[in-house]
């Protein structure tokens, strides 16, 4: 007895409970030989196993996985598809032998249902003592007889449950079909977004690689040209150094022949009596206005001694790096370039 409504239950019988375990899980209809069974013990129809498999493998790819319908136990497929799994002969003997025994009874070897029939039939909420038998298609509500006849749906269109039943079963089945069908394209999608995020990683190794490349090449071109211009630097600096250190040498040997001559001048008029004075005095005059002449030597120019000639003028060089951008431009800059060049030619007419 059921508690909640104080009805009588029947209770199932073997053959209804023996029909439930031979019932498939895609269709819900009795096993159709042959019958395949999945290392999860579960079994399917082989028709229906292939079914589901092409709906999830539109491209009829060889082998792939196969997912339980039960458990949703993968399974791998070799290059047979659902037709490499195993038949299950025990199931299939014992369809035989309760469609045997279906027919013994009386069954005229008629299609078992899909399920064993509920006992407990449905009643109409208008009228209490009749049950639920057809169907009306204005409303889209299961009713009774005596609403036909005499309640709300005197005027409606109705139609048997079983016709009913059968056409909203198949369109039922084709909504689920579009759904293995979404989902199937949804894995697809979820694979396919999953090889491009590898790809992505991999290029994106890949483009480091070749911009950590580029930058150790500007790099050594960079510290090449630094050695070049050090080197000039250095040879200039010898250069000047060399030039005035000679002249150094020429100022030390003039500062030099000039103390010394002071020195005998300065002897001569002081230690020299007028005679001896007057013998050596005409030549040493000679000499000292010789040597006053040739005093004025060579100078560096002005300026000798710089070196900013060499200062390097970096800015355009450094906004260049500054905006290095892979060798790509955004279309909004070629847009203004076209502009600007347009204006020009414009002013260019005028």
């Amino acid at each position: 007895m059921d508690i909640q409504t104080g009805q009588i239950v029947r209770a199932p019988s073997p053959m209804e409970s023996l029909e439930k375990q031979l019932s498939c899980p895609i269709c819900l209809d009795m096993f159709t030989k042959p019958v395949v069974i999945l290392p999860c013990q579960h079994n399917l129809c082989r028709s229906c196993a292939n079914d589901l498999y092409d709906s999830r493998n539109p491209y009829h790819f060889s082998g792939g996985i196969f997912r339980c319908p039960t458990c949703r136990f993968e399974v791998v497929l070799d290059r047979h598809g659902v037709y490499g799994l195993q038949r299950n002969l025990l199931v299939e003997n014992i369809i035989d032998i309760y469609k045997q025994q279906l027919e013994n009874s009386g069954g005229g070897g008629s299609e078992p249902p899909l399920k064993a029939k509920d006992t407990k039939e449905p009643m109409c909420p208008e009228h209490e003592d009749e049950r639920i038998n057809i169907y009306c298609v204005t409303c889209q509500i299961p009713t009774c007889s005596m609403c036909k006849v005499f309640g709300q749906h005197k005027d409606c269109e109705v139609s048997t449950l079983e016709s009913v039943y059968q056409a909203q079963k198949a369109e039922l089945s084709a909504a689920v079909e579009l759904l293995v069908a979404g989902n199937s394209c949804l894995q697809a999608m979820v694979a396919q977004m999953d090889d491009t995020c590898k790809s992505v990683e991999e290029n994106s190794q890949v483009q480091k690689q070749k911009l950590s490349e580029k930058f150790d090449l500007l790099y050594a071109i960079l510290e090449e040209r630094k050695a070049q211009l050090l080197e000039q630097i250095a040879l200039e600096q010898d250069e000047k150094v060399a030039v005035l250190r000679s002249l150094i040498q020429q100022y030390t040997e003039q500062l030099e022949a000039s103390t010394k001559l002071m020195d005998t001048a300065n002897q001569s008029m002081d230690k020299s009596g007028v005679a001896e004075f007057l013998v050596s005095a005409k030549k040493l005059i000679a000499e000292a206005k010789e040597v006053a002449k040739n005093s004025n030597l060579q100078r560096p120019e002005p300026g000798f001694e710089r070196m900013d000639h060499f200062t390097l003028v970096t800015e355009e060089v450094e906004a260049v790096i500054a905006k290095m951008d892979f060798g790509m431009r955004d279309d909004d800059d070629d847009v203004e370039e076209e502009e600007e060049e347009e204006e020009e030619e414009e002013e260019e007419e005028e």
